[in-house]
């Protein structure tokens, strides 16, 4: 095993999988995703979480490969979320002695998901863990994004160990700090990450970004993706954009359609939306993206439009589904258009009001409904709705 340095007696612990299809059996990974765990070796020993179940071998190898025959004294739980606890009770079972670290909400879980924990060290705010020359500092984040979500700040190097936040997608091909792999590869991975994970939970994500920037922060170490030592603005400042709602100019058009009409709406909603001059429009149909690619467009731009064929008096499938995510990520500040057809019955515009009640996004126009082919007067409504967005993304 090739040791990693983090720093002094600071180890990355980490394993790349690139056989899950989807992460939390719904969000595609197409690049994988890394697993990472940190272990400090002082006078006294700690871990900082561990990795998914699979990798538990490997794992617990690595740990011996490191300390040989001492003792694990401590476990730093910062997230319960099984695929960086799933190792936690086969560190139980080979350092019987360890002392689990979490905080008031951490031990419930625990139990839930493994043992009914025996020796626990309970911290708080601000609270230090002394390891000899290495000293760890609590800070609770709730809700970024389980309840029990708490963060370590080693003081000596001024490493911050994360948990989920400030992590990506990916996996780790070679280079595991920031500034051993090209970035570019991972704008989109990042920040899918942040939507399909952690963007239900901005307004809480917000109050972790105040309540951490006291912290004289060198080094950020997630338990998924790279370590962030060089460019550490990189990760920082695209949380808090999109954590905030900050969005940029554009617009994100889906349609559900069956026979090819209501995609034909689409396209003159979007041809109209790009003469006014608006560069930035994505057309997804539902039935072929998967929704975690949408939401990370409606987490970047700020107008939204929707187009449904009706379907047995409701709305097409797919777009029900994308549908429900995005009213249960409830992103704000958003401009939202209504378009749909139907044949017989119904079912699409009538649902996809529902839906504008519920996100409670600003309507720009009357929504338009067709039924079947495209007419020359429900044209000229598309145009209009068009207008009526890229009026309120340009200010006019």
């Amino acid at each position: 095993m090739q040791k990693v340095n983090l720093a002094e007696k600071i180890y990355y612990l980490g394993f790349n999988d690139r056989r899950t299809h989807l992460f939390e059996n719904i969000w595609p990974i197409p690049h994988g995703i890394s697993y990472s765990s940190y272990l400090i070796v002082d006078d006294k020993i700690a871990l900082i979480d561990t990795v998914e179940r699979s990798f538990i071998d490997d794992y617990l190898e690595q740990i011996e490969d490191i300390i040989g025959n001492r003792e694990v004294d401590y476990l730093i739980i910062n997230h319960m979320e099984p695929d960086h606890s799933g190792a936690l009770k086969a560190i139980v079972q080979k350092y019987p002695n360890v002392v689990l670290v979490g905080n008031k909400k951490t031990f419930g879980f625990v139990e839930t998901f493994y043992i009914k924990p025996q020796k626990v060290l309970m911290v708080r705010d601000d609270e230090t863990l002394d390891l000899g020359k290495h000293k760890l500092q609590f800070q609770m984040i709730p809700m970024v994004h389980w309840p029990e979500t708490m963060v370590t700040f080693e003081e000596t190097n001024k490493i911050l160990f994360s948990g989920d936040a400030f992590g990506s997608y990916g996996t780790l091909d070679g280079g595991i700090f920031d500034d051993e792999i090209n970035l570019d590869f991972y704008e989109v991975e990042v920040m899918r990450y942040f939507t399909n994970i952690v963007g239900k939970y901005c307004p809480h994500t917000q109050r972790a970004i105040k309540k951490l920037a006291p912290l004289d922060i060198k080094m950020i170490a997630a338990t998924h993706g790279p370590v962030w030592r060089t460019n550490l603005d990189w990760i920082l400042t695209r949380y808090n954009k999109w954590s905030s709602y900050d969005l940029d100019l554009g617009v994100v058009i889906v349609y559900g359609s069956m026979y090819g009409n209501t995609q034909k709406m689409a396209e003159v909603i979007a041809r109209r939306i790009a003469e006014r001059g608006i560069k930035n429009i994505r057309v997804y149909d539902a039935s072929k993206t998967h929704s975690s690619y949408i939401i990370n467009d409606i987490f970047k731009y700020k107008g939204f439009i929707v187009g449904s064929a009706a379907y047995n008096n409701a709305l097409f499938p797919n777009v029900e589904i994308l549908l429900s995510t995005i009213e249960h990520m409830a992103p704000k500040n958003h401009y939202l258009g209504i378009f749909g057809n139907y044949s017989w019955n119904g079912g699409g515009v009538k649902n996809l009001l529902a839906f504008a009640e519920n996100i409670k996004w600003e309507m720009v126009y009357t929504p338009v409904e067709e039924q079947g082919a495209l007419k020359p007067g429900n044209r000229e409504e598309l145009i209009k709705l068009a207008d009526a967005m890229a009026d309120k993304l340009l200010g006019v």
